[in-house]
């Protein structure tokens, strides 16, 4: 019986933090500006994880940039995992592109954010701050627009209104 309870507690935990909200962020970008994700409640948000030596980090740049730029209500920060020299990092993130707030990683964000399992990973989150795409690999411009236009993002979009409305 006794192990029965055990099992049953350990389920009800496991069944708790399944829907747990991801850890909110709190990150400065190289210009200086915090980036909280209790700040951007009511709109999306794209973080997305490279470095310099990943060809495939490399290449999707410009499709991200581009996305920014044609959708400014959505917030897009990426984050340079290596940065050993950050003047190095920030003229590589000019030069192929990178026009969003950039965040260079180190140990206190990088225990913050969790540990990347490849490279580039992007993370969506939704304007309710829940984190709705966690994935590994290239993203582009269509993906991302797919992810945040498909009908469970506007859903997620109009339900967080709803409340924002009723809450005043």
């Amino acid at each position: 019986m006794k192990k029965l309870r055990l099992l049953a507690a350990a389920l009800a935990v496991f069944a708790a933090s399944a829907g747990a909200a991801p850890p909110a962020f709190d990150l400065v970008d190289t210009q200086g500006k915090r980036h909280r994700l209790a700040d951007y409640r009511g709109r999306w948000v794209v973080m997305n994880f490279w470095a310099t030596w990943c060809v495939p980090c490399i290449q999707e740049i410009p499709e991200i940039a581009q996305y920014h730029r044609a959708h400014g209500d959505v917030v897009v920060i990426g984050v340079a995992i290596d940065v050993d020299d950050a003047q190095k990092v920030k003229r590589f993130a000019a030069k192929v592109g990178h026009d969003y707030p950039l965040v260079l990683a180190d140990d206190r964000i990088e225990k913050e954010l969790g540990p990347m399992r490849a490279l580039p990973t992007t993370r969506i989150y939704d304007p309710a701050g829940r984190l709705v795409y966690d994935k590994p690999g290239r993203v582009d411009r269509k993906l991302l627009e797919e992810k945040i236009a498909s009908p469970h993002a506007v859903s997620a979009q109009r339900s967080f209104n709803a409340r924002s409305t009723r809450l005043g």
